[in-house]
């Protein structure tokens, strides 16, 4: 079982800024990635939510559903959450972040990553095709 996470306003995509983040909607993507990881004979468990703690909860659950890895997704969250990054930290279960666009080339602020710097590693500026990536990624874990 593969998790992947997204954090809050990935539930607006395809509506949100379609010039940055695409118009792929995330229902969109979770249809590619269970296409894609029933090839890899995989399993996903897709979640959203726009609150923080529900995400720490999610990563502690992935830890003790011995998942074998999480994708992570986690929108503003991302350069702000040092509970987020704790609860990386705190499981043994793999997290992949993974990013829509290319925080590097965006506002300044964007630059910092708290959850890169707790994560195995880091997707960004492909797209839906980032999900893909990381899938690929966490298939070999």
């Amino acid at each position: 079982m593969i998790m992947v996470l997204n954090g809050p306003n990935l539930n607006l995509l395809g509506v949100r800024e379609p010039e940055i983040y695409g118009h792929d909607t995330l229902d969109d993507i979770a249809g590619q990635l269970d296409d894609r990881a029933r090839e890899l004979g995989l399993e996903i468990d897709l979640r959203q939510s726009n609150h923080e703690g529900h995400l720490v909860d999610w990563l502690h659950e992935a830890q003790a559903r011995s998942c074998r890895a999480v994708l992570l997704n986690a929108g503003g969250f991302t350069h702000t959450s040092v509970a987020i990054h704790d609860a990386i930290k705190g499981v043994k279960t793999p997290v992949i972040e993974v990013h829509l666009s290319n925080p590097h080339t965006r506002e300044a602020f964007r630059h910092v990553s708290l959850i890169g710097q707790a994560a195995r590693g880091t997707i960004a500026g492909f797209g839906a095709l980032s999900y893909l990536l990381a899938l690929e990624a966490a298939a070999r874990f």
